[in-house]
């Protein structure tokens, strides 16, 4: 598996973008396989001058809805799993926006 599989995509919403800022974790879509030490050397190697201090991973839940006509379950959004790193050291510039 490339790093460019392990990483799917940065999750960018206001939570995020305020762990950034303050606390210097940052949030992405990872495969469903991926382990810690595979999310943390895929970051390591994709951006330059980081250095990663910890990986917390989680599952988050498919969403549900009920539709009126029958009252059957019907899946709205899967599940995917969810890696948080944080970093000692340097910054990703994705998350940083406009700098003036």
């Amino acid at each position: 598996m490339t790093i460019y599989e392990i990483l799917k995509r940065p999750i960018i919403t206001e939570k995020t973008t305020f762990l950034a800022s303050k606390r210097h974790q940052y949030v992405f879509e990872v495969a469903p396989s991926a382990t810690k030490a595979q999310v943390k050397e895929a970051v390591e190697t994709l951006f330059e001058n980081v250095e990663v201090a910890r990986v917390n991973m989680l599952i988050v839940p498919m969403k549900r809805t009920r539709s009126l006509r029958n009252r059957r379950l019907r899946v709205r959004r899967s599940e995917f799993k969810k890696a948080i790193v944080t970093l000692s050291k340097g910054a990703i510039p994705i998350f940083e926006g406009v700098k003036g």
